[in-house]
């Protein structure tokens, strides 16, 4: 594949719910621009961008496939993203690197959960984009009623740019409004025609010339003085109304028949921006040695710098490291600086990749999307750039873990091997995480839901011929005292020689803060010497209660009396006084257990938002407050046991049709309720 200029490359993402076809769709657009012979198929596992073997036995999209191809002296890298929930970090990494993006929908289910989550993104991030409306074959019936709740959940901004032509109840094409041409289907291929004489498509294409109007004073003058603009006048009008995200063209087609993929192409690269066209030309980071802010144009002749935004570990080949060249040039066997490692590293090879079919190069140029393989110290996220002129640009923000299970190898043998195969599938996706609960002594792994946590079950044993287990984590419990109470701990052991003795008098209470301790002796009745052992005794007996065993929290200890033998005593010998004080202690003043509470924050749409609180409730929640949101939700912050949130990735989903979402964090422990412990200390004493 030959280096293009940087006004010929597009970057686009390709995302949109379950099902809607956006595999399907890029493996139509390899077809039409003859890169590939033959269409693959998702059903059978041979389409370009579904490689993985996780993606061919399940049929549907794990990972971000990078899809470079040409087309008319152009170049197209196309990100084609998954459609499930739980892999919304993917798409976080390929908007990162995109210029434009097209939101596909499926013609036969309408504006469904993933279009409307994929729309928020793109408004958030400001992304140019185009509607395509697949499946229209199927769905032709349901187009004018797909329009109006397009209109109605996005806007003004929705402007189609295609009338579907409708022949026997089936789809045969369109008439492109702004071109003013037709596309007929004729069982093979799409054929140019005119618009027929009786159809008449004045309205929508006047609407289409007031978008263009409205981006320029002198064409707002010439439509109202009624003029006709040039063919020039409204390709740069509706360019600029679709990259500023005033306009959002909508197109129909059929991925599967190919039709409507020209005018996809067309509308790609007369629409959707260059890499230079964004953000003024300029990218900016900081340097990371002086933290001062630093600035590169995208310009093949600036210091090379790059952002690595997908990384793939494939058994055979190794890590594949993909990234989008922010300015400059990279060649094969260049030494590069990692940035945000501060650690240099060798690209030995560069190319691109079109889904797992390696393609090479001898550079990859300012503006286009490439790949290197073997890098040793460059993650997700991370900067590349040129070692002598370092530049950072800031890291993709991938989505926080919501549902946490206790992972196992189901072999012994492969204990230590479990740890090191999760941290490589790290590598590939940073949404997921792995992190070790020393107290409970449980490997705990991260996921934004139960199909991303299946996944990478099956990638430890395909991957990796690692099989593991998982296990709801355990509650990392901690057990405090109610009252005041003076104890002593006398420790005496007389072995013949020298003996051990240490004589403590202690009062424990409860306290504010985690631990203190109280030195109150006086006239020497405990050796200064000691001070020291007896608080190290407490130290060490308070990470384990009396109740179930769990650290022991929210405690007061002051020393007060004890005695010692000139002698028999040591440091050992009151070490051990201070932890039978403890123990006796504890007992005496009605220990209780204690639960850990988090501050969850719930974003919901307006008609769950009456469930969410109903089922808080049956969780023992604290409703803090609620607050509008944008798009007609209601944000809910609440305090709730983490015991009554172990799943709740998954019960919320189901509750709202996968529209809510939510965060929490760790806030404090809370006494749990009397009859719940108990229960609690059963189970675990058993």
């Amino acid at each position: 594949m030959k280096n293009y200029e940087m006004n010929e490359i597009r970057n686009v993402t390709f995302l949109g719910h379950r099902g809607s076809g956006k595999t399907t769709l890029v493996e139509s657009m390899l077809f039409s621009s003859e890169t590939i012979s033959k269409m693959g198929s998702v059903d059978n596992g041979s389409s370009t961008s579904d490689f993985d073997k996780e993606e061919v036995i399940r049929q549907f999209s794990i990972n971000t496939s990078v899809v470079p191809l040409e087309y008319l002296g152009h170049k197209y890298n196309i990100l084609d993203t998954p459609g499930y929930f739980d892999f919304s970090g993917e798409v976080s990494s390929a908007l990162k690197v995109s210029g434009g993006a097209v939101l596909v929908l499926d013609a036969t289910s309408g504006v469904d959960v993933g279009a409307e989550k994929s729309w928020r993104v793109l408004e958030e991030n400001g992304t140019p984009r185009i509607i395509f409306i697949n499946k229209m074959d199927k769905g032709i019936q349901n187009y004018e009623k797909l329009l109006r709740e397009l209109k109605e959940k996005f806007g003004k901004k929705i402007a189609p740019f295609c009338i579907p032509i409708e022949e026997d109840e089936k789809f045969k094409g369109f008439i492109n409004v702004v071109d003013l041409k037709t596309r007929i289907f004729d069982g093979k291929d799409c054929q140019d025609g005119k618009i027929p004489a009786d159809r008449d498509i004045s309205d929508i294409r006047n609407l289409l010339l007031e978008a263009v109007a409205e981006t320029d004073e002198d064409l707002m003058e010439k439509f109202f003085s009624g003029k006709e603009f040039t063919e020039s006048e409204i390709r740069k009008g509706l360019h600029h109304g679709t990259v500023t995200g005033e306009l959002v063209p909508v197109l129909v087609g059929s991925a599967i028949n190919g039709i409507g993929i020209k005018t996809l192409f067309e509308m790609l690269y007369d629409y959707m921006p260059t890499p230079q066209e964004l953000y003024n030309g300029e990218r900016v980071g900081v340097n990371p040695l002086t933290q001062e802010i630093e600035k590169r144009k995208v310009n093949e002749n600036e210091p090379f710098s790059a952002i690595i935004f997908k990384t793939l570990v494939d058994p055979f080949i190794g890590k594949i490291s993909m990234f989008k060249v922010n300015s400059g040039t990279i060649k094969r066997d260049t030494e590069i600086l990692v940035a945000n490692k501060n650690k240099r590293e060798r690209i030995s090879n560069v190319g691109y990749f079109r889904g797992i079919k390696q393609l090479p190069a001898d550079e990859i140029k300012a503006g286009d999307i490439g790949a290197t393989m073997k890098l040793q110290y460059a993650q997700t996220g991370d900067t590349i750039c040129d070692k002598d002129n370092p530049i950072m640009y800031p890291t993709i923000e991938f989505p926080k873990p919501c549902l946490y299970f206790a992972v196992e190898p189901a072999e012994k043998t492969d204990d230590e091997k479990i740890s090191t195969c999760l941290q490589r599938l790290i590598d590939e996706d940073p949404s997921f995480q792995v992190k070790r609960n020393f107290e409970t002594k449980e490997l705990l792994i991260g996921g934004q839901g139960e199909k991303h946590i299946g996944i990478i079950l099956s990638k430890l044993e395909n991957k990796f011929d690692v099989h593991a287990k998982i296990n709801n984590p355990k509650v990392s419990y901690r057990e405090t005292i109610k009252s005041s109470v003076s104890v002593q701990g006398k420790h005496k052991k007389q072995s013949g020689g020298a003996g051990q003795y240490g004589d403590v008098h202690i009062k424990f209470e409860p306290f504010e803060d985690e631990f203190k301790f109280v030195d109150e002796i006086r006239g020497g009745v405990v050796p200064r010497q000691y001070i020291p052992a007896v608080e190290k005794g407490l130290m060490e007996a308070k990470q384990k209660g009396v109740l179930a065993g769990y650290p022991v929290i929210n405690i007061k200890a002051t020393l007060f009396d004890g005695s010692y033998h000139a002698v028999d005593s040591n440091e050992i010998s009151f070490k051990q006084a201070a932890m039978l004080a403890f123990r006796k202690g504890m007992q005496d003043a009605r220990p209780i257990l204690l639960e850990p509470i988090m501050r969850i924050e719930i974003t919901v749409p307006d008609i769950y938002t009456g469930d969410v609180m109903g089922d808080l409730n049956k969780r023992r929640a604290r409703i803090l407050g609620m607050e509008p949101q944008n798009y007609g939700e209601q944000k809910l912050v609440a305090e709730v046991p983490e015991s009554e949130i172990l799943k709740y990735a998954i019960e919320l989903r189901s509750m709202t049709q996968a529209k809510g979402n939510f965060n929490f964090d760790f806030i404090r422990y809370e006494e749990v309720p009397e009859h719940l412990s108990s229960k609690i200390i059963n189970e675990l004493n058993k």
